[in-house]
């Protein structure tokens, strides 16, 4: 009996599919499920027919794949991962390679890789991003871990995994140990704030405007042709123009408590981990955290009170700044999001590529767009570059749409609808384009309470002064550190 190329274990949405990803790409596909009753209902079912070898024990999997071997799991982030590992070392030999394709959080992917490198075998950490059809049909796969894995493994991913138009591979080596979970836990963020902002502007359009679903859709499927063309505005399209066999507009049925698995959450708190203003994600978390009040708002929609009045300008004109607001909003979120990214390489000692992250955002995953061409341009252009709004197409896609951003702000404060996202994103750009913040003012006041001193602009930077702000105090100042 022929081997596998590769093993997976974990025969849920994603497993299944891109074990048929795989064999449809001309490759034998072991796998195991800890309910052996999935593997045998599979093997009957989809499989059938197909290069798919299906297990009954651990054992049976590990001897039915070529050396060095490859085991991919694809099973809930946590425990269960770590569980596998276990169980499954004693039976690898030297060389073979572990692949976690969930959604680990990167520290534990840096203490898995440093463990079972230690114990002589290999370990890759990877993103998969695409939900059921990309796995299916071609995910984006970005990977780190072990450098020595990525050879064996890399004519699999990359003959898998999502193509561009022009058939460059969404999936590249990304970096070592949890540098693939990291770029996909900060892609899951950006995620968070794209669906956000799209949210907002549903909103500003629904309630403020009073655009019916109909309506909305066919706005969205012009937006879809142009600058915010993108896998996100295609379902956001797609769902208001959906109706039930009743004729029911679905997602009026909805009830408004959104859920999360934790990666956008993840996201924020590695921000202030490394102290990276992270402002628009957060701020699509807490939405979250807000929506599931459900029971607190309904009781203070009774009684808190907010602006009666109506839309009364011209509606065309905002929706076309609606438009020109998501864009460049959405040009912000990807700022500090590759912010991040950056200040995360310079800690963990990563060495990442930001045009080929762009590259393999590009196809397959959830924020697929268009607009990920125009990263890959800038960060080709100036390796080294600091921001994405330093770069002079997005500098001057923003300069063009921050009028119309700023009246859609303005509107939606008149309005009373909450756009937390979208007026972040045009407070972080306010903020970044300040020579001047009053955190001189914040410096003063920690000073004054706290003796945490404080730097001046006529004195090179380093050196801390400490003022006697009441004349009670004494000439003592607290250390100085940054958390």
């Amino acid at each position: 009996m022929s081997k596998a190329d590769i093993g997976l274990v974990g025969l849920a949405v994603m497993g299944e599919n891109f074990i048929l990803n795989m064999e449809s790409k001309g490759f034998t596909v072991a796998c195991f499920n800890r309910t052996v009753s999935k593997v045998d209902d599979f093997l009957a079912a989809r499989a059938k027919g197909k290069n798919i070898i299906g297990c009954h024990s651990i054992e049976e999997f590990v001897s039915s794949l070529e050396r060095p071997r490859k085991v991919m799991l694809l099973v809930k982030a946590g425990g269960a991962v770590d569980a596998f590992i276990e169980q499954v070392l004693p039976l690898l030999d030297d060389g073979d390679i572990i692949i976690d394709g969930g959604n680990s959080h990167f520290p534990d992917t840096i203490r898995r890789c440093e463990y079972v490198e230690s114990k002589g075998k290999l370990y890759i950490g990877t993103g998969v991003s695409g939900g059921e059809e990309g796995a299916l049909l071609g995910p984006s796969i970005m990977p780190g871990g072990s450098p020595a894995a990525w050879e064996h493994v890399k004519p699999i991913f990359q003959k898998c995994c999502a193509q561009t138009d022009d058939g460059q591979p969404c999936c590249d080596w990304v970096g070592e140990n949890g540098a693939g979970h990291f770029v996909k836990m900060v892609h899951n963020g950006i995620e968070y704030g794209d669906m956000q902002m799209i949210c907002e502007t549903y909103q500003m359009m629904s309630k403020g405007l009073g655009m019916s679903n109909d309506q909305m859709h066919k706005t969205l499927t012009e937006w879809n042709d142009g600058i915010l063309d993108s896998y996100l505005i295609e379902i956001t399209r797609d769902i208001l123009g959906y109706k039930d066999e009743e004729g029911k507009e679905v997602v009026d049925l909805i009830l408004d408590t959104a859920g999360q698995k934790g990666t956008g959450k993840w996201t924020a708190v590695a921000a202030l981990d490394v102290g990276m203003p992270l402002t628009l994600i957060g701020e699509a978390v807490f939405a979250r955290c807000l929506s599931a009040l459900k029971d607190e708002r309904v009781k203070a929609s009774k009684v808190l009170s907010g602006p009666a009045g109506s839309f009364d300008g011209d509606k065309d004109a905002l929706i076309a700044d609606l438009q020109q607001a998501l864009y460049a909003s959405k040009i912000v979120s990807y700022a500090q999001g590759y912010q991040l990214m950056r200040a995360a390489a310079k800690e963990y000692g990563w060495n990442l590529n930001n045009g080929g992250i762009a590259l393999m955002w590009r196809g397959g995953c959830i924020i697929r767009s268009v607009f990920l061409g125009k990263i890959k341009n800038a960060f080709d252009n100036n390796p080294k570059l600091e921001n994405l709004l330093l770069d002079p197409f997005f500098k001057d896609a923003v300069e063009t749409a921050q009028t119309a951003w700023r009246r859609v702000i303005v509107a939606s404060v008149n309005l009373g609808i909450p756009m937390p996202a979208i007026s972040s994103a045009l407070a972080f750009y306010d903020g970044y384009r300040s020579e001047r913040l009053p955190a001189n003012l914040l410096q003063a006041q920690r000073d004054y309470f706290g003796a945490h001193t404080y730097e001046r602009v006529d004195k090179p930077r380093g050196e801390f002064f400490h003022t006697n702000w009441t004349g009670r105090g004494g000439d003592t100042a607290a250390s100085t550190y940054i958390v």
